[in-house]
């Protein structure tokens, strides 16, 4: 178990954000929640990726409301990372693994390979080659999920 720093918090944030973006701005600023890119349908999502059952078509935010909710799920993300990683880890790599996690989940997260390796230490660059590895959605790579991989990756060596 790791603890999960303020500083591993922002490295994550600023991927997720980057990535996330909020996406759906109405002209008075509000944000709309709109289909998953990759089934044209369900989890519809809203804010900075946000998903679940309180998010539907028609559901609207204000920016207080989305930034709330990046702030409650990364905590989650955050919590689960430090539970799952077992070796010590630096700001960089624990930022990159929340943001991972953050995206795919934190089951998936749990039981990946990637985390298998890392806690058996294994070489930082065959870690970190598992980032790349989490690429689709649906069934279908998707170029969205190949760049945030990427910057993960180059986050998680950069420590």
């Amino acid at each position: 178990m790791v603890t999960i720093t303020p500083g591993a918090i922002a490295k994550a944030c600023a991927i997720i954000k980057q990535f996330e973006g909020c996406e759906k701005r109405m002209p008075d600023g509000r944000l709309r929640a709109y289909p998953d890119p990759a089934t044209g349908g369900a989890p519809w999502t809203i804010g900075f990726g946000s998903t679940g059952p309180d998010i539907k078509p028609g559901t609207i935010w204000d920016q207080a409301t989305a930034d709330a909710r990046l702030a409650q799920e990364v905590a989650k993300k955050a919590a689960a990372v430090g539970r799952a990683v077992t070796v010590p880890a630096t700001d960089a790599q624990l930022g990159a693994a929340v943001s991972l996690a953050y995206n795919i989940g934190a089951t998936n997260f749990a039981n990946s390979t990637l985390v298998r390796l890392w806690n058996s230490g294994a070489s930082k660059e065959s870690v970190a080659d598992q980032f790349l590895r989490w690429s689709k959605a649906n069934g279908k790579v998707m170029q969205g999920l190949v760049n945030r991989r990427a910057a993960e990756r180059s986050l998680f060596l950069s420590a």
